[in-house]
């Protein structure tokens, strides 16, 4: 478990790494380091979306600049998780773990300091950078630093502290937004990084892959990268425009083109970040495809249900980070035994049943005026659902391929995974605004209200945030007010969270139609068969 997203765990980085263990005493240091590195970007990609409507509110933005403050993160972190670990294993896993944590720590003071959107866009970016650097060496150095019958020790630790941070992260949030500036939340990065650098450069050993690759796939990375941003672009900037516009289509085609483009080169390149050989594999690209609708369904809800709390329901920054304690607690404790589960009965069954009561979750989280034990039991059947989905969905991913190639093929669901989320949020931005604008809209026609209110009100377009009520208008003028935008901010996340539920009741589809009844299980001989069938 990684964050209230909860990427797949990247458990084949340890098979991937070829390195001589390193000297015993480092060893407890490389997992510290390890385990902070991971918690710099789990706690920061967790505590964002809890603080999203003050942030929305404070610097006067739309929901789309909102929408670009998740995203650029996010799509960097995608675009270049998979070069960020193939230049690990060329320069260096401790060089570029280290270069992650400074570049992240550099960005979150610009994302603190950021004096408008903009400038907090433009940051966000940087992080992303930063972290698809240092994620994808935090399992690479414990696997360099351990030997294989102590790795799983070692891992089991660095999963519970990554399980730790996640659960923590929102409520630490909250309690920092209702407390101190939002500001603040960017600045506990800083604090974790000094001591990731020092015990880094003063106890972890440097270890390389001797059978990497001599060259990185840039043209692959800055193809992908540019693609997914037109696209993105595209599908956010639709909400304003209108999907008729020119500079909307221009951007979606060349997203298209940018990712067609990169297909291309990835079947010509000598090393490439993303083998499409794999994907003949038809577990592999049923796989894939889950996760894309699985992690994209959750990405969105999680974007907009700190929306639907604060805005609508009158949570406090708190209470909403707070309601995220039962999903990380229950898919912490429940993923071993779910595990089991697939050991029992093979991964078709937990691959249909969890999506199932995942899309049961998200039905439950969109009931209306629904009480705070409510919410927590909604919570509660969300994270038992990707509780019984995550470890069979790793494990699926593994053993679909031949295990030389296990890595890659880890690295790739995780990007897949991203870049579900990026994808869902973005489009699900443009239908909400049009949603909400459009109950605005009805509701103002339909009420007895003032032209003060008709007024005031037309600051709520374009953002899912309680605009500022002028002083000139009355106790019963802004009452009215207040019940017309939550009402409108209600209907439209709840709109958001059935389409999640909608995304992964077909997740469950893709799995009774892809993963065999009892699961890919290589053996060496079927793992030569593999290599056939990938050529």
């Amino acid at each position: 478990m990684a964050n209230p997203k909860i990427l797949p765990c990247d458990e084949a980085a340890i098979r991937a790494a070829a390195s001589v263990p390193a000297c015993v005493a480092h060893r407890p240091w490389v997992l510290v380091a390890a385990v902070l590195g991971s918690t710099l970007a789990y706690i920061d990609e967790s505590v964002v979306n809890v603080a999203l409507p003050r942030i929305e509110a404070d610097l006067r933005a739309s929901l789309a600049a909102m929408q670009w403050v998740v995203n650029a993160y996010t799509l960097c972190m995608a675009a270049l998780l998979l070069i960020g670990g193939a230049a690990a294993d060329q320069f260096g896993r401790r060089r570029i773990f280290l270069l992650g944590v400074v570049v992240f720590a550099v960005a979150s003071v610009g994302c603190g300091l950021a004096p408008d959107v903009h400038s907090l866009i433009a940051a966000r970016t940087l992080q992303g950078v930063g972290a698809a650097l240092l994620v994808p060496c935090s399992l690479a150095l414990i696997s360099a630093a351990y030997e294989e019958k102590e790795r799983g020790a070692a891992i089991g630790i660095w999963s519970g502290a990554s399980a730790i941070a996640a659960g923590a992260a929102p409520l630490l949030g909250g309690t920092l937004v209702d407390h101190a500036p939002w500001r603040a939340i960017f600045l506990i990065n800083p604090l974790l990084a000094v001591p990731t650098l020092w015990i880094t450069l003063r106890h972890v050993p440097e270890s390389r892959d001797p059978h990497a690759a001599k060259t990185l796939d840039l043209a692959g990375a800055l193809l992908v990268f540019c693609g997914l941003a037109a696209l993105v672009y595209g599908l956010i900037d639709a909400a304003v425009r209108g999907w008729g516009d020119a500079r909307v289509l221009t951007a979606l085609v060349a997203g298209v083109a940018g990712l067609g483009a990169f297909i291309l080169t990835e079947q010509r390149s000598r090393a490439p970040m993303m083998p499409l050989a794999l994907f003949r594999l038809r577990t592999f690209s049923g796989i894939n495809l889950l996760t894309l609708l699985l992690y994209g369904a959750l990405g969105g809800a999680f974007f907009f249900l700190p929306f639907l709390l604060i805005q609508a329901r009158g949570y406090s920054a708190t209470a909403a980070g707070a309601v995220y304690l039962p999903f990380t607690v229950v898919l912490g404790v429940l993923s071993r035994w779910s595990g089991g589960l697939m050991d029992r009965f093979g991964a078709r069954g937990p691959l249909i049943i969890g999506p199932l009561i995942t899309a049961a979750g998200f039905a439950l989280l969109s009931a209306t005026e629904a009480p705070f034990s409510f919410v927590l039991l909604s919570m509660t059947v969300l994270g038992f659902g990707m509780a019984v989905t995550v470890a069979p969905l790793t494990t699926t991913v593994l053993n679909a391929v031949p295990a030389e190639r296990s890595g890659v093929a880890s690295g790739i669901n995780n990007a897949v995974a991203s870049v579900g989320s990026l994808l869902v949020i973005a489009a699900l931005g443009t239908l909400a605004l049009g949603v909400f604008d459009g109950s605005l809209e009805r509701q103002l026609a339909s009420a007895n209200t003032s032209p003060s209110v008709r007024l005031a009100l037309q600051a709520a377009r374009g953002g899912l945030v309680m605009p500022p009520l002028p002083a000139s208008l009355s106790a019963e003028e802004r009452q009215q007010a207040r019940e017309i935008v939550t009402s409108s901010l209600s209907g439209t996340v709840r709109l958001a969270l059935w389409t999640a539920a909608a995304l992964a009741l077909a997740s469950a589809l893709v799995a009774a139609l892809t993963i065999p009844r009892r699961g890919p299980r290589l053996t060496s001989h079927a793992g030569s068969t593999s290599c056939n069938q990938l050529g």
